[in-house]
């Protein structure tokens, strides 16, 4: 670890690390240019008091108000590593929090398409189990019920990961929560196709989970509609197959 730290402290004029992350704090050389998610921490910027409305999101950064248009305690880290390092070549505080306030995000990262009926649709590029139970979590600010959908990429990687994905996917949903898969995405090569989806869903149906497997994703709205009454999240997510962005606006078309 000392001859990394050696190695990234000399390659780069301002090094700043999360602090949040154990391992990426054995590698600080100054806790005063770092950033953390902690009141109590020695770092030099920290981001607290987080809360979200709908899909907004607020915090305070070394006692400024910062307010995001998006969802999820992760973005706030994001908007903290951000701020770090603009303070650090310049840039003072309220005019970052005054240049978030405008930031209308990314494609595919929480991407909200639009709301039909009481139900929020949100398209997200989340694909590692992670990243999936994130997902989720930062959807459930929004409304009582998340109903989330994804699509894994890659036989391999979905076997190796399975028992990740249903320990993370089981730890976050609430009970009026669901999630909802279909057949994995096919990227080419040699790989076994003896894995699907639907035996994630069978494992997070053994531990008392609301968990449906619709093969064919094309059938994945016209049964889960009757889940989608009142107030929802409709989540999708999903990753490498490039036909998901045309997916999603068939199902928005559709919903």
């Amino acid at each position: 670890m000392e001859a990394e730290k050696h190695h990234f402290a000399n390659t780069k004029q301002l090094f700043i690390v999360n602090r949040s992350n154990a391992l990426a704090k054995q590698l600080s050389v100054s806790a005063e240019d770092d950033f953390e998610l902690s009141a109590d921490s020695d770092a030099g910027y920290k981001a607290v008091n987080f809360s979200q409305n709908g899909l907004v999101i607020s915090f305070m950064i070394n006692g400024v108000d910062f307010t995001l248009n998006t969802v999820g305690k992760h973005n706030m880290e994001n908007a903290l590593a951000a701020v770090a390092v603009a303070n650090q070549i310049g840039v003072d505080l309220k005019t970052c929090a005054a240049a978030l306030k405008n930031y209308e995000g990314i494609y595919r990262r929480h991407q909200v398409l639009g709301n039909k009926n009481g139900v929020w649709m949100i398209d997200d590029y989340a694909h590692n189990p992670v990243k999936c139970a994130v997902s989720i979590q930062a959807c459930q600010g929004i409304a009582p019920k998340v109903v989330a959908w994804f699509q894994p990429h890659g036989y391999g990687p979905t076997r190796f990961l399975r028992a990740d994905f249903v320990q993370e996917i089981a730890a976050v949903l609430r009970p009026a929560d669901e999630i909802w898969m279909s057949e994995i995405f096919y990227a080419g090569g040699t790989t076994e196709k003896n894995i699907s989806a639907g035996d994630l869903i069978n494992d997070l149906k053994a531990l008392g989970k609301p968990a449906f497997f619709v093969e064919d994703r094309n059938r994945f709205l016209e049964i889960a509609r009757p889940h989608l009454a009142g107030d929802c999240v409709l989540l999708l997510m999903g990753a490498r197959d490039p036909g998901l962005e045309g997916f999603a606006k068939q199902v928005w078309e559709a919903l």
